[in-house]
């Protein structure tokens, strides 16, 4: 049976993948970035592997895609409040490859293990977003707008490989961290920055990728918020 709490509700089964995107590398902005950020949609079964979508391409491996970042997920929803603050777009405009609605950052929690079509996913974090959002729609501030939004998305590793398609359902079936919504974890690494009880329990948590549960660790031990700017806004250093 599902771990819940009375804090965080299931996942209802009705929430269904809305359209998959797959993407090849493509020039992105002036420079010409090589970048997969550009996805198509796809239709049919799609085999997943435990790097993501089969044919899905990332141009900085380093930062994007692996096992750990294997498929991104992007609520539609979130669309519709862009379009408030002025901005014009549509899925797959932030490079997602999973697109629904009715399953948000603050539905889902960090660990939630769903079956989808005949593959097991994980929740595994949540995106940083980074300097490739400013060349995708051409603002120097999006991936900032991003992060202070809150309005991410996540990534999915891979337990089980398997086929996916438009129509199959998220069902879950477990829930390791009912007090862990991502929502929560983002709140804790943009806002409350250095809550160091918090920053503890978060570098704990052995479902978190690696990655985040050390720059939990950094910031406990260093007691400072690691520079942003670099991520955010600095393309010519990645």
């Amino acid at each position: 049976m599902p771990n819940s709490s009375p804090a965080r509700k299931l996942v209802p089964t009705e929430v269904a993948i809305d359209t998959l995107f797959i993407g090849k590398l493509a020039p992105l902005g002036p420079r010409g970035v090589p970048s997969g950020i550009a996805k198509k949609r796809m239709s049919g079964p799609q085999h997943v592997t435990l790097t993501g979508l089969e044919g899905d391409q990332q141009g900085d491996t380093r930062h994007h895609g692996g096992p750990e970042k294997a498929l991104h997920h992007y609520p539609h929803e979130h669309y519709s409040a862009w379009l408030d603050d002025g901005l014009v777009a549509d899925a797959p405009g932030f490079g997602e490859n999973i697109s629904t609605e009715g399953m948000t950052e603050a539905d889902i929690c960090i660990g939630d293990i769903y079956r989808l079509g005949s593959t097991m996913l994980q929740v595994s974090q949540g995106r940083q977003p980074c300097w490739r959002l400013n060349a995708r729609f051409g603002r120097p501030d999006m991936a900032y707008l991003v992060q202070k939004t809150a309005r991410t998305g996540w990534y999915y590793r891979v337990l089980e490989e398997g086929e996916v398609e438009a129509g199959d359902h998220f069902h879950l079936q477990q829930r390791p961290q009912p007090e862990w919504p991502l929502s929560r974890v983002i709140d804790l690494l943009y806002t409350r920055t250095l809550d160091m009880d918090a920053l503890q329990e978060l570098s704990e948590l052995p479902e978190l990728a690696t990655s985040w549960r050390d720059l939990a660790a950094r910031r406990i031990t260093t007691r400072t918020v690691e520079d942003w700017d670099r991520r955010l806004r600095d393309s010519h250093q990645q």
